[in-house]
């Protein structure tokens, strides 16, 4: 995919105030408006206009976008991370993604798996509650599983009295519920935008996500750990330690395991209502041949076990 350098289309500065840019849509609208344009290719750029403006008129957008844009170089291909939206804050949903009008590019930002998709609004009237803020964060899995109070930090994009858009750091104390699960949300009251005519402030929902973990994978609440166990661990059964979110136990074993078995240790993974599993995931580890002593022990054991790892695979 195509980075779309919206400022560049919109032929403004990077640093341009809203203003700037509403003049600079204004004015290339007028240019390339496909009823009246009599430029080459007036549709296809009035388009591209109307992409870029949708998302630089947008504090919110803007500011994702520019974060986004920070490390791309021309000639690359763009991918977005999937947690492109990761601790930004925001407040309203998009506007015109539905109908077809915008590129893969904007749709892969803006469309409904982003996070401006599941911002809450609340509108109207003199006396109005204030918006509903949402942002996805990262939390370490133990933090989850013991719950507990937890530093956010935040960064919620704003408009000055200029008319320029800055990146506002917020920094939040938080109680994690002990047993969270990826995806739960955590409502904050009245930490979104202040309301109208003495309304109520919104709230501020909070999407939770796990940091990449060296040892556990996560599906749900329960967890698996990939665990190494010796040639003879494996074939002869075994009682090893075996680290848990809760510390560490004693495992058996069978006689006879196999790489990539999965062995279960009930109610040992987050905590809840219904306590999830962990599962221990074998991996036999061989020793390696690097003293005379082991190349000997494995040319005997070539010589007198017949075991052929490759029977029943076909000629």
């Amino acid at each position: 995919m195509d980075f779309k350098d919206y400022y560049q289309l919109m032929g403004v500065a990077r640093d341009a105030s809203q203003d700037e840019i509403k003049r600079a849509y204004r004015k290339l609208a007028r240019k390339y408006h496909p009823d009246v344009s009599k430029e080459e290719n007036a549709e296809e750029r009035f388009k591209e206009v109307q992409e870029a403006y949708e998302v630089l008129k947008d504090p919110e957008k803007r500011a994702a976008y520019d974060q986004l844009g920070q490390n791309w170089r021309q000639g690359q291909d763009f991918r977005p991370p999937p947690d492109w939206g990761q601790d930004f804050e925001f407040s309203r949903g998009p506007s015109g993604t539905e109908d077809g009008r915008f590129s893969e590019f904007f749709s892969s930002l803006f469309g409904e798996e982003s996070p401006f998709a599941r911002a809450g609004q609340r509108g109207g009237g003199f006396r109005a509650a204030g918006r509903d803020h949402y942002a996805r964060v990262q939390i370490a899995l133990e933090d989850a599983y013991q719950g507990g109070s937890h530093t956010i930090e935040l960064t919620a994009p704003e408009l000055t009295p200029d008319g320029h858009v800055i990146a506002r750091p917020r920094t939040l104390r938080v109680t994690i519920p002990k047993g969270v699960v990826e995806g739960q949300q955590i409502r904050l009251s009245g930490q979104g935008s202040p309301g109208l005519g003495g309304g109520p402030a919104g709230d501020l929902y909070l999407e939770i996500g796990f940091r990449p973990h060296p040892r556990y994978t996560v599906e749900g609440r329960d967890v698996t750990a990939v665990v190494p166990v010796a040639p003879w661990e494996a074939a002869l059964g075994a009682k090893i330690e075996v680290p848990t979110l809760g510390g560490p136990v004693e495992v058996r074993i069978p006689a006879g395991a196999r790489a990539g078995q999965r062995l279960r240790l009930k109610g040992r993974g987050l905590p809840g209502a219904v306590p999830g599993d962990q599962f221990v995931e074998l991996k036999v580890v061989l020793p390696p041949a690097d003293t005379p002593a082991a190349r000997a022990l494995y040319e005997r054991m070539r010589d007198e076990i017949e075991f052929d790892p490759r029977a029943g695979i076909g000629s």
